[in-house]
């Protein structure tokens, strides 16, 4: 069996950030997926996705990510019942999100795109420090590499043993 869901779209709204009785964080939040088909002309069509993160996931997700900013989820999907007050069974379909990632870069300072807030807090592409580069000794230098008392000398007379 095979329960995968991959969706980018933009936030409809900020996040709701919250708590369990026992500290787990869940953040659930709608976003605009848009749909790829248009009839000739109308209007773009866009279906709204219920999600939930939990824990390391939601905590990233309520910090950083804000209503139209562009969000990739990656999960499954659910679907569940309640009887509403009136006693009318409802259905709900959710995505259960494993991975989110940014879907679009981070603007510049003071720049805001259409109906969201701006992201001066977002936090910046994370380099990997790099080893310090290899630079080959000049011809003639010695090395030390350590304790060679171990190691037989052998002469080279020039001639390859194959």
């Amino acid at each position: 069996m095979l329960n995968r869901v991959i969706l980018m779209g933009r936030l409809v709204a900020d996040p709701e950030l919250r708590q369990t009785p026992s500290n787990v964080s869940v953040a659930s939040f709608r976003i605009a997926v848009d749909r790829n088909y248009q009839r000739q002309g109308e209007e773009k069509q866009a279906d709204f996705i219920s999600v939930v993160a939990w824990r390391q996931t939601a905590d990233f997700v309520g910090r950083y990510f804000t209503k139209g900013r562009m969000i990739v989820v990656e999960g499954s999907l659910r679907t569940g019942s309640y009887t509403d007050q009136q006693g009318n069974k409802r259905y709900t379909t959710e995505v259960y999100a494993d991975n989110v990632y940014f879907g679009d870069s981070k603007p510049a300072q003071g720049a805001s795109p259409v109906g969201a807030s701006p992201y001066g807090n977002a936090p910046q592409t994370a380099s990997r420090p790099q080893p310090p580069a290899f630079q080959e000794p000049e011809k003639g230098t010695a090395f030390s590499v350590g304790d060679i008392g171990d190691f037989e000398q052998i002469d080279d007379d020039g001639d390859l043993p194959f």
